[in-house]
């Protein structure tokens, strides 16, 4: 699949700035709402204005969307803010009518991209557009299903195509709305350098308060822009109410970013980073080698178990090293997210190697 860094041109053909900002509200709700957010975005960093006019809803009852009014009503502020309009778009017919509409850029939701039937769909109905067509990553952590939307939206001739970062579902209740998992979009970053590269931070965090936070982290990381739902009245927002931000405070969001470099020239930094890197290198080295003999005395563990005949998940020891590791780590510094995460990973290869003794 041919993703390489002319995929990128199209930021400069739309002549869109770095990093490249789209804003508006979650949903298109009225007109004269649509049209004041446009307005109070027109003269800032904002690029593109953002509206949901379908809104795909977890359960029934909920807003779904105004539907194809919505469209008028951007067209309408498109000719008043010269600002470029995107809306989601989950069907053929709503492509079709999103055209019709003129609509600058067409997004595929975190819930159309687990679908490869829906996306093919979509790709077939935009065969070879010009348009911009963005893809968030799917709900749930696949990293092959985000990259295969890509590749449809390649094999149906579609050249101006971005990746959205939105963060991905879990059972688990964390600080925010779905978990970054940073690793998947570094990861699709590293295969396909090509293809820009944006967060959205309001569906990561599901709050307000989080976004710059969440949005800097992105920066840091060589993200090409963001996606931020703004409202005028962000309280009273008939869907996602939390996660929105004023227009003012999407200004100061973007006043207070910093933009990194992408590397450095200079001897200094050059010499000092790769002395910093050797020691990482280093530790990582030593990581594996403790781990390595971890699992050793886990293959013991697992040997003894079968000798006994017993079972080989321990709930009570396995809270205990839990408990005592979260509170350990609180000590150096380290997060209980990481923690948890890092010593489930471990916790999970030590009982497939106690298996392998047991089942041998």
């Amino acid at each position: 699949m041919n993703l390489t860094l002319e995929n990128r041109k199209w930021l400069e053909d739309f002549n869109l700035p770095h990093p490249l900002v789209i804003a508006g509200p979650c949903s298109a709700e009225t007109e004269d709402q649509v049209l004041k957010i446009a307005h109070e975005l027109k003269d800032s960093k904002v690029s593109i204005f953002r509206a949901g006019i379908w809104k795909p809803r977890t359960r029934p009852g909920g807003f779904e969307g105004v539907g194809e009014i919505g469209l008028k009503w951007l067209q309408k502020a498109k000719k008043e803010t010269g600002l470029l309009m995107a809306v989601e778009v989950a069907t053929s017919a709503q492509v079709k009518l999103a055209l019709e509409h003129d609509i600058d850029v067409l997004w595929i939701g975190a819930r159309t991209t687990v679908n490869p039937f829906a996306v093919q769909e979509i790709a077939d109905a935009l065969q070879n557009t010009d348009k911009i067509v963005l893809i968030k990553n799917p709900v749930n952590p696949d990293l092959s299903l985000w990259i295969g939307g890509v590749e449809r939206l390649i094999n149906a001739g579609i050249k101006n195509i971005g990746v959205v970062h939105r963060g991905f579902s879990t059972y688990e209740k964390t600080k925010y709305r779905n978990i970054p998992e940073w690793q998947i979009a570094i990861d699709f970053q590293n295969k396909f350098p090509g293809v820009p590269l944006l967060i959205d931070p309001s569906h990561i965090t599901g709050n307000r308060e989080m976004i710059f936070q969440v949005t800097q982290e992105a920066l840091d990381l060589n993200y090409d822009g963001m996606m931020i739902e703004t409202h005028t009245d962000p309280d009273n927002a008939w869907s996602d109410a939390a996660q929105q931000v004023t227009p003012t405070r999407l200004k100061q969001i973007i006043f207070n970013l910093t933009i990194r470099k992408e590397t450095d020239e200079a001897d200094d930094y050059n010499n000092r980073l790769n002395r910093f890197r050797v020691t990482i290198d280093d530790y990582d080295t030593k990581l594996l080698e403790i781990i390595g003999k971890r699992m050793k005395v886990a293959e013991q563990i697992g040997a003894l178990k079968k000798e006994k005949n017993v079972a080989v998940l321990q709930n009570k020891r396995w809270n205990e090293i839990l408990g005592k590791m979260i509170l350990e780590g609180d000590n150096k510094g380290l997060s209980e997210e990481f923690i948890l995460r890092i010593f489930k990973a471990i916790h999970q290869e030590s009982i497939s190697h106690q298996e392998k003794i047991i089942n041998s």
